[in-house]
């Protein structure tokens, strides 16, 4: 499907959900280039943002700096470790408030996130006149969500465009 080159375009990555994805289901990792392309599609690229998790050991930070290099800014936060063991880090509402607040200035957000939690934020934007894109891997994300977007581009469809295989 052919985009119209003037669409200004944002892009939000939950990366944990597409990291993941990737890991569990090809035991592999995600080409964020490869994304970012899909995404934009020849449109008019405003921004992106990744949200990620920052974990003590920082063995993340090349891959921060990867991100930053291809003119994606990074959300960190760190990850949260509790006293019988859980670790969480979630960015559901710091992605939320981001496109709620940016939308004003684009016409397409591109939601990279197969969560199903983010149904009500598809619907809020659609109903302020924006172009909702979701793109993510077709076997880990909601089908609601598929259904709510404009578009869903399932990146498990060109596995050898959008992953990498994990170095051993």
């Amino acid at each position: 499907m052919v985009k119209p080159k003037e669409q200004r375009v944002e892009v939000l990555m939950d990366v944990q959900n597409l990291y993941h994805s990737a890991r569990n289901l090809h035991n592999a990792r995600v080409n964020f280039n490869e994304v970012l392309k899909t995404a934009i599609a020849g449109r008019k690229f405003i921004r992106a943002f990744a949200y990620v998790v920052r974990t003590k050991t920082g063995e993340e930070k090349p891959f921060f700096e990867a991100l930053a290099n291809l003119g994606i800014e990074t959300r960190v936060r760190d990850l949260q470790e509790f006293y019988d063991g859980q670790k969480k880090a979630d960015w559901d509402v710091g992605i939320v408030i981001d496109a709620i607040r940016t939308a004003p200035g684009v016409d397409v957000v591109v939601l990279c996130s197969g969560d199903g939690d983010f149904i009500p934020l598809v619907e809020y934007l659609k109903n302020q006149g924006k172009r909702v894109e979701v793109i993510a891997f077709g076997r880990t994300t909601s089908s609601a969500l598929k259904e709510a977007a404009d578009e869903f581009i399932d990146l498990g469809q060109e596995s050898r465009k959008y992953l990498m295989k994990i170095k051993e």
